[in-house]
């Protein structure tokens, strides 16, 4: 078959119009996943809760609405959510409230109705609320799932009233561990196989060391941080392993406690390495058992041995001097990011940022990258990767907004979203955010 010349135009310029279709559907935008952030309704403290959402968009890391969200999160005051393995359940814990102060929590003024709420993760992101489940202890502030989505922990601040804390001493916290029931996602309480009650009875929960800061499942086994309130230097905050057994039992591994010679130790991070993130004030009483004499922000690095003991890796990493209170870590390949909370009262905060550092390989040495910091919004509680490992967002307490960043996978460094907004707002402040690849 011959074609003229006409036709000969006119059939390349169809081939090239569909090297062009076929080159724009290679880059086709869509959703590789979604990012919920629990907050409260309101600025003010006993707001009430909320969890919003947001499809994340491949390409550009744009953050759209999820429609019908945000939903009451079940609760007053989300502290944190989490996601079992798989994305279809999430799960609230709301702290609740007390009248005199709102969201400010402590032994003597507990906040009251704390719970859990479960929700189904459907189509387009949508939430839909299941059953609600409530805490035992008092004061809960943390939980966790871990990797097989079999079991769910809560930590309470205070344990349960009328049990028994002999096994770590008079005063202690509580964690409450939870089996999943991976159809339902319903949760049933496991009770302490090795300890009871003074009464002689099964306890609930777990016993920790008095005032937990925070806890972590890394390396085979669950670290507690837990602070001395004493003002003497020679104490301060001690990380307590335990074995996770069978059945989501937990043992204290008392002989491989250990004390970090920190007083003001703000989160544990698992990341191949635990990661202690401290806010460590710059003048002490006394710097003599100290290895650095005084300390800003600051991260601590350590490997996780036999029995969860750990060894020190590298000696002390400082936060940029530029940035104050760490509240989060995450590790990006050979990159390492700290989100830096601030004073947590300023909405335009100087020392709200993030700090970046590249991570060797063969040392596991944390160095500056060289353009440190980067900025975040003001006041950021949480900080994690999209699926894609392409873009990083932050949830900002102090001026209510999520802050998207685009990751170079080269040098590390964290631009502008590329023609997109890179700030988008929220209806009150938030408290934590998590991300999920499942978008079916």
């Amino acid at each position: 078959m011959k074609f003229s010349k006409f036709g000969k135009a006119l059939l390349m310029g169809a081939l090239s119009a569909g090297v062009v279709l076929g080159v724009s559907s290679c880059v086709q935008s869509y959703t590789v996943g979604y990012l919920y952030v629990t907050g409260t309704s309101a600025a003010s403290s006993t707001g009430s809760g909320i969890v919003s959402g947001f499809k994340i968009d491949h390409n550009t890391g744009k953050l759209t609405s999820i429609a019908g969200l945000p939903v009451s999160s079940g609760g007053a005051n989300p502290v944190r959510a989490v996601m079992i393995s798989g994305g279809r359940f999430l799960y609230v814990l709301n702290r609740g409230a007390n009248a005199s102060n709102g969201s400010t929590c402590t032994t003597a003024n507990p906040c009251l109705n704390a719970n859990i709420t479960q929700f189904v993760v459907g189509g387009n992101g949508i939430l839909t609320p299941q059953e609600t489940f409530y805490p035992l202890g008092g004061n809960p502030f943390r939980i966790l799932a871990d990797s097989s989505g079999g079991y769910l922990y809560v930590l309470d601040h205070d344990a349960p009233s009328g049990g028994s804390c002999a096994s770590i001493s008079a005063a202690c916290g509580a964690i409450e561990v939870y089996q999943i029931n991976a159809t339902t996602g319903r949760l049933q309480i496991v009770v302490n196989a090795a300890v009871t009650s003074a009464s002689g009875t099964a306890l609930a929960y777990f016993p920790v060391p008095a005032n937990p800061i925070d806890f972590v499942l890394g390396g085979g086994y669950l670290l507690t941080m837990s602070d001395n309130p004493s003002t003497s230097t020679t104490v301060g905050d001690t990380i307590f392993p335990y074995t996770v057994g069978s059945g989501g039992q937990l043992t204290v591994n008392q002989n491989t406690s250990q004390k970090l010679n920190i007083h003001q130790g703000t989160a544990l991070v698992f990341s191949t390495y635990l990661y202690v993130l401290d806010n460590e004030p710059v003048t002490l009483t006394s710097s003599t058992t100290y290895p650095n004499g005084t300390y800003a922000s600051q991260i601590l690095p350590f490997t996780i041995g036999s029995g969860g003991a750990l060894q020190s890796l590298n000696g002390v990493v400082p936060v940029d001097a530029t940035q104050s209170n760490p509240t989060w870590l995450v590790a990006k390949g050979k990159f390492v990011y700290v989100a830096n909370q601030g004073n947590n009262t300023d909405t335009t905060d100087a020392q709200s940022g993030i700090t970046g550092y590249t991570l060797d390989s063969t040392t596991s040495t944390l160095t500056f990258l060289p353009d440190n910091p980067f900025t975040s919004g003001a006041g950021p509680q949480c900080m994690v990767v999209d699926p894609s490992n392409q873009f990083v967002y932050t949830a900002n307490f102090n001026d209510s907004t999520v802050t998207g960043r685009n990751a170079d996978p080269n040098a590390g460094d964290l631009k502008n979203l590329n023609n997109e907004p890179s700030s988008y707002t929220l209806t009150g402040p938030p408290t934590w955010c998590l991300v999920t690849g499942r978008t079916s």
